[in-house]
C-alpha cells in the first residue's frame, strides 16, 4: 500500500491496484485525484508524453536548464505551476487528464507534485 500525504496507508479495495496523484500548491491547497488500474490503462506513456508536451508549450512554461533537456519531473512541475492552482480548482476535467497522464508518464501508484516546492514524490 502507498502512503498518502499525510503518512496513513490507503486502502485498496479488491479490485485491483488504485492510483493516487496530490497536485499540492501549499499547505491547504491540495488537489487529489484517484483512479484504477483500468482507468490509467486508457492512456499510454507515449500519449502522456504527448499531452505534457503540448501544454508545456501552450502554457509557455520555461525551465532553465544547464544541460538544455527538460527531465519528465521538470515538466510535469511546470505544467501545474504555469497552469496554476485556478485552472485545477476551476478545470476538473484538464486537471483529471494532468493526473493521468503524470501516472502513464511516470509508472507510479502513488505521485505527488508539490508546485510549492518544486518537487515531485513517489
Amino acid at each position: 500500500m502507498a502512503p498518502d500525504h499525510d503518512g496513513n496507508r490507503l486502502k485498496f479495495g479488491g479490485q485491483g491496484m488504485h492510483h493516487h496523484v496530490i497536485v499540492s500548491f501549499g499547505e491547504g491547497r491540495e488537489f487529489e485525484y484517484k483512479f484504477s488500474q483500468a482507468e490509467a490503462a486508457k492512456q499510454s506513456a507515449a500519449e502522456a508524453r504527448a499531452w505534457f508536451d503540448q501544454e508545456f508549450i501552450a502554457l509557455e512554461a520555461d525551465v532553465p536548464s544547464p544541460i538544455g533537456k527538460v527531465l519528465l519531473a521538470d515538466r510535469i512541475l511546470s505544467v501545474a505551476k504555469y497552469a496554476g492552482e485556478r485552472r485545477f480548482k476551476e478545470q476538473a476535467e484538464w486537471a483529471e487528464r494532468y493526473a493521468r497522464n503524470a501516472v502513464a508518464l511516470l509508472a507510479r501508484d502513488f505521485i505527488k507534485v508539490d508546485v510549492a516546492n518544486y518537487t515531485v514524490g513517489y
